[in-house]
């Protein structure tokens, strides 16, 4: 049987970068854990913290289309479940015939991660601790 651990993170694109920055650290309180700029991105990825226990994702994307179901789209970008084993959590979720994307490694992490969708087409991410 699957074992998820709990929510890792949320992450969220958004359409105006220092407008959603001043939302989240001014108006919701949460602290700035550490700001980067991708220069090959052209995008910010700005890691929130909510109450020493959860982490929010803040992205900005230069252009970002409207959220069809895509994890690249403005919006909720994805629900990511901390995972003790990828490989053990990706078998059991095939077994349900979920289609699930190649394994990736967090380029500021090493960690590796991987996204399906639930039935709407939201992105889903096991993240291997």
């Amino acid at each position: 049987m699957l074992k998820l651990n709990r929510v890792h993170h949320i992450a969220i694109i958004c359409s105006d970068y220092e407008r959603s920055k001043q939302f989240y650290t001014q108006v919701l309180g949460l602290k700035i854990v550490r700001e980067v700029f991708r220069a090959e991105r052209n995008s910010y990825k700005l890691d929130l913290e909510v109450n020493d226990l959860y982490q929010i994702e803040l992205f900005s994307f230069p252009n970002v289309p409207a959220r069809p179901s895509r994890p690249e789209a403005a919006g909720l970008r994805h629900l990511a479940f901390e995972v003790d084993n990828i490989d053990e959590a990706i078998a059991e979720v095939q077994k349900h015939s979920i289609v699930v994307e190649p394994i990736r490694v967090d380029e500021y992490t090493g960690k590796r991660f991987t996204f399906f969708a639930d039935p709407d087409g939201l992105p889903i991410e096991f993240y291997e601790i």
